[in-house]
C-alpha cells in the first residue's frame, strides 16, 4: 500500500465551482430561513374548527408554542452549522487537517479512516450542545422527552460504535475499491446498494433491538383485528410487536420492516395507549397501502438510482484529471486524494440533495394521499383513519396550518387538515 506523501502549504482557489458552491449553499441556508419565518408568520391563533373535540384550545395554544420553539431551534442550529463549514472551510481547514493526517505516515485507506473519523468527531462535539438543548430542554419543556441521562449516553455509545463499525467497514471498503478497480464507482455502486439491502433487512433483528425491546402484542382483540385487515388486504403478516418508545418519547408511530412473504409491524407503545382498536386497523391498513401501491419499490429503485448517479459523479470528483475534480480540490486547498475528494464531495453535493429531497418529498406527498385512499376503502369508510390522524396530531402537538413553502421544501406527509379533506371524499 502507497505511503501519501506530506502536505505542502497550498491556498484555497475561488473558481468557479467554489463561487457557485458557496453561493448554492447560502441561498438555500436563506430559502429555509424564509420558510420558517414565513411559518412562524403564518400560525393561526383559532383552533381550526375540524379538530374540535380531539383537540381543546389550551392543547392547541401549546402547539402554536412548540412550532415556535422549534423554529427558533432550527434557525439557530442552522445559522451555527453554515457558519462552522464556511469558517472551517475558508480558513482552510479541510487541507490543515489532511496535512495532519498525511504527516502520521499511513496508507490512503487507513488515512482516509481516520481523516473521516476526525471529521465525523468534530461534527458530533460541534452538535452535541443542540441535540441536548433539544433533547432534555426543548422536547422537555413540552412533555415529549422521556430519555433518562443513562438511557442518552448508552443510545451514544451504541451508535457510535455501530457508525465505527458499520461505515468504517462501507468506507474502508469504497476506498479500497477506488484505489484498485478500474471503473470503481460502478463497482463501489453496486458494493454499497447489496450492503444497504442487506442491511435494510438484518436491521429489524439485529439493530433496532439495541435500542428498544420489541414485546409480542398481547392484546388479544387488536391481534385479531389487525390479522383480519391484513387477510382481507392479502398482506403477509407474520409478526406484530408493541415497541417500547415511550422509553424515549410520548410522541406515536408505527412502521413496517421486511421483505417478500415477511413482514411484520412495529406498534410503539405510545400509539396503542392513545388510539382505539378501529383506528390502529386504519393506520396499519394505510402502511399495507404504501406496500399494495408498490410505494416502497418505487422508492428502493428511484433510491438506487439517485446513489448510481451520486457514485458516477463522485469517480469524476475524486479525480484530480478530471474538470470537476481538479476545482474541487483547488477549490478547498487540498491534495487529490480519494478520501478528501469523498469528504469534499460530501460538501459539494449538498445543494443538489437539497433539491433531489424536495422532489422525493412531492412523492412522497402524493404516495401518503394513496396510501389513505387505501384504507379508506380498505375499512369501507374513513372515519376511522380521520380521527386517528387528529389524535396523532394532537398528541404530537403537530403544526395544523403550515405555510406552503415550508410545506414545499420539508414535509414529506401533506398537512394533516388536507389529509382529512381528501379523506372525507371517500365517505
Amino acid at each position: 500500500m502507497k505511503v501519501l506523501g506530506k502536505l505542502p502549504g497550498m491556498g484555497l482557489e475561488f473558481n468557479p465551482l467554489a463561487i457557485s458552491l458557496l453561493i448554492a449553499l447560502l441561498a438555500f441556508w436563506k430559502l429555509d430561513f424564509i420558510a420558517t419565518l414565513l411559518g412562524m408568520k403564518h400560525l393561526s391563533p383559532e383552533l381550526p374548527e375540524e379538530f374540535r373535540g380531539v383537540w381543546d384550545d389550551e392543547k392547541y395554544a401549546k402547539a402554536q408554542k412548540y412550532e415556535i420553539a422549534q423554529a427558533q431551534f432550527g434557525i439557530s442550529s442552522g445559522v451555527f452549522s453554515i457558519a462552522t463549514l464556511l469558517i472551517f472551510w475558508l480558513a482552510g481547514g479541510f487541507g490543515w487537517l489532511d496535512g495532519v493526517v498525511r504527516g502520521f505516515g499511513y496508507g490512503s485507506i487507513t488515512s482516509g479512516l481516520i481523516f473521516m473519523g476526525l471529521l465525523y468527531l468534530g461534527s458530533w462535539l460541534l452538535s452535541l450542545p443542540f441535540d441536548l438543548y433539544h433533547t432534555f430542554v426543548l422536547e422537555e419543556r413540552f412533555g415529549f422527552n422521556k430519555t433518562t441521562a443513562s438511557t442518552y449516553v448508552s443510545d451514544q455509545i451504541k451508535s457510535h460504535l455501530m457508525t465505527a463499525i458499520l461505515g468504517g467497514g462501507i468506507l474502508a471498503l469504497i476506498l479500497w475499491i477506488f484505489d484498485s478497480v478500474e471503473n470503481a464507482w460502478l463497482w463501489a455502486w453496486l458494493a454499497f446498494t447489496v450492503i444497504s439491502l442487506a442491511l435494510t433487512y438484518l436491521a429489524p433483528s439485529l439493530i433496532l433491538p439495541l435500542f428498544n425491546k420489541f414485546s409480542p402484542l398481547e392484546d388479544e382483540k387488536l391481534n385479531q383485528a389487525i390479522q383480519s385487515m391484513a387477510k382481507k388486504c392479502e398482506f403477509p403478516l407474520t409478526e406484530i410487536s408493541v415497541m417500547d418508545g415511550s422509553k424515549r418519547s410520548s410522541k406515536s408511530n408505527a412502521f413496517f420492516t421486511g421483505f417478500g412473504k415477511r413482514k411484520k409491524i412495529a406498534l410503539f407503545d405510545t400509539l396503542i395507549e392513545s388510539q382505539s382498536t378501529d383506528e390502529l386497523v386504519a393506520v396499519l391498513a394505510h402502511e399495507i397501502g404504501h406496500f399494495k401501491k408498490k410505494h416502497i419499490v418505487q422508492r428502493l429503485v428511484l433510491s438506487m438510482i439517485q446513489t448510481a448517479v451520486i457514485f458516477f459523479l463522485l469517480g469524476m470528483a475524486t479525480n484530480p484529471e478530471s474538470g470537476l475534480g481538479k476545482q474541487l480540490f483547488a477549490a478547498f486547498g487540498a491534495l487529490p486524494s480519494h478520501y478528501m475528494g469523498l469528504a469534499l464531495f460530501m460538501i459539494l453535493f449538498k445543494p443538489v440533495s437539497r433539491i433531489l429531497s424536495i422532489l422525493m418529498n412531492i412523492l412522497s406527498r402524493k404516495h401518503e394521499f394513496e396510501a389513505d385512499e387505501y384504507a379508506a376503502r380498505a375499512q369501507d369508510t374513513p372515519e376511522h383513519l380521520i380521527t386517528a390522524l387528529k389524535k396523532l396530531s394532537a398528541n404530537n402537538l403537530s403544526n395544523l396550518t403550515p405555510h406552503p413553502l415550508e410545506v414545499f421544501l420539508d414535509y414529506s406527509h401533506p398537512p394533516v387538515l388536507v389529509r382529512i379533506e381528501a379523506l372525507k371524499k371517500f365517505a
